[in-house]
């Protein structure tokens, strides 16, 4: 410890009452001891720390020993031993007890003033930084706790990672190499003499097959979704020159993309080991005269038979896969969102009006009856399409007697234009009120006329043109 040079010259004459003042504002709590031990007076320049420690009242003519907790005696005895030493000057943490008995962490240090004897002990309150360190505390609790479920989940899913059957890498996209496989594909990509683990993944395959896979990867980072490949082992080991299927998904890790590569081995064998039923059927379905067309839940075309090319004006399937069906059904935007969407509430459609576009303009009326079906990957459409062009006929503008009623006028719906359907809406009505009119009249004409806020002439012509009754022969009626 370093003590003024000049205290005398530097401070001045000081007295009792500055001298207090000074002591008061160098700490938060200041204790004026007897060499005993004995608080003789008690200062506070912090007030929550004096209404914790319940004032002077508390102090005054006790030892400073039984002020504070049992484990923090030994430290007031050593503070009150160390003032003798006027170079070794230590701060001490002592823990006061407060009015409801809790501890209260102060950092003491005392100094000898006068020739007395007496002396002052120097206090610093140390809860902001015991609340602190408390929250830290929590803190770091709380991550440990965090770290620990999350080691757990990271264990559970690399144990799942590893159980699953089927051969699974996953591939870091800036550099294109193999991260970490699975033991399914460690056992099938060991066997072609190839040890995948930081290999590249296309040294995996042959030429054709690394072309398939690379466009594959190119699709994926662009539309973040592409379709299963196929490729073939490169040759060497017990499984070189195997087919696979091969198909990625993209997820994020460490502010990195990477990709999830599943192998599906076999699966040439898989198509060739359909049964003989089921091949018969799809031959069927290729041949059939009515088109046929399926499509994912995005509603783009995977694949279709030779009758929906033909109505289409198509020359090949190329043409028709991976775009949307409605560039050819009915009207864009509408018509095949409705009918997904009925597909999805209710369940197959069954006889959905429409009309059906060619690539060369030619359009066709047609039925649609649709089933969605689980793929294992999400749902498909299966849509029949069937010309019904011979045996519907057209709808005319001056045909006004087509709907004889709702039931009639509601199956027109999307065969004719909208203002035909109010124009038969109309017609459909007027009939209906007459018709009523006639019966609650008894066929009184005259009755049934005033009734419906017609004269009798108009009452007639509307008669006429709906066929209903048999009309006076006047040439008045005839007139009108």
């Amino acid at each position: 410890m370093k003590a003024f040079t000049t205290p005398k010259t530097s401070l001045g004459d000081l007295d009792a009452e500055s001298a207090a003042t000074l002591v008061t504002a160098a700490a938060d709590i200041a204790l004026i001891l007897e060499p005993n031990g004995l608080v003789r007076d008690v200062a506070f320049s912090n007030d929550s720390l004096a209404e914790e420690l319940d004032g002077e009242e508390a102090w005054a003519g006790r030892a400073w020993a039984d002020t504070v907790a049992p484990d923090s005696r030994g430290k007031v005895a050593e503070i009150l031993a160390d003032v003798a030493s006027a170079s070794r000057r230590i701060w001490r943490h002592v823990n006061q007890l407060s009015v409801g008995g809790a501890s209260v962490p102060i950092l003491f240090s005392a100094a000898q003033i006068g020739e007395g004897g007496r002396l002052v002990a120097f206090g610093r309150d140390l809860r902001p930084l015991s609340t602190l360190q408390q929250r830290l505390l929590e803190a770091q609790q709380s991550l440990d706790r965090d770290y620990t479920r999350l080691r757990s989940a990271e264990t559970r899913f690399r144990l799942l990672f590893q159980l699953w059957n089927e051969p699974v890498l996953i591939l870091d996209t800036s550099s294109q190499r193999i991260t970490e496989t699975n033991q399914a594909a460690d056992r099938l990509l060991e066997k072609s003499g190839k040890r995948p683990a930081g290999r590249d993944l296309l040294e995996l395959f042959d030429a054709p097959g690394r072309e398939a896979v690379e466009l594959m990867l190119a699709n994926v980072r662009a539309t973040g979704r592409s379709d299963e490949v196929r490729a073939r082992l490169a040759p060497g080991g017990d499984q070189g020159g195997a087919e696979l299927g091969v198909s990625a998904s993209p997820f994020r890790e460490d502010q990195a993309t990477h990709l999830l590569i599943r192998l599906r081995p076999g699966a040439t064998a898989e198509i060739i080991a359909l049964p003989q039923a089921k091949t018969k059927l799809l031959k069927i379905v290729e041949q059939v005269p009515d088109a046929f067309v399926v499509t994912g839940q995005d509603g783009r075309i995977i694949t279709a038979n030779a009758a929906f090319l033909d109505m289409a004006q198509l020359a090949t399937l190329e043409l028709a896969e991976g775009e949307p069906l409605e560039r050819w059904l009915g009207q864009p935007g509408v018509e095949l969102e409705v009918l997904t969407a009925s597909l999805r509430q209710r369940g197959p459609v069954r006889l959905f009006a429409t009309t059906m576009r060619g690539a060369f303009g030619a359009t066709t009326n047609v039925e649609i009856s649709a089933v969605s079906v689980m793929n294992g990957t999400g749902p498909c459409f299966g849509f029949a399409i069937r010309d019904v062009g011979p045996r519907v006929s057209p709808m005319t503008r001056t045909a006004p007697r087509t709907a004889r009623s709702v039931e009639q006028l509601t199956e027109l719906i999307g065969q004719v234009p909208l203002k035909d359907l109010v124009r038969e809406a109309t017609d459909v009505i007027e009939r209906l009120c007459i018709e009523a009119a006639l019966e609650l009249t008894g066929d009184n004409r005259a009755s049934a006329a005033e009734m419906l806020g017609l004269s009798r002439q108009s009452l007639y012509v509307k008669m006429r043109r709906f066929g209903l009754g048999d009309l006076p022969g006047d040439s008045g009626a005839e007139g009108a």
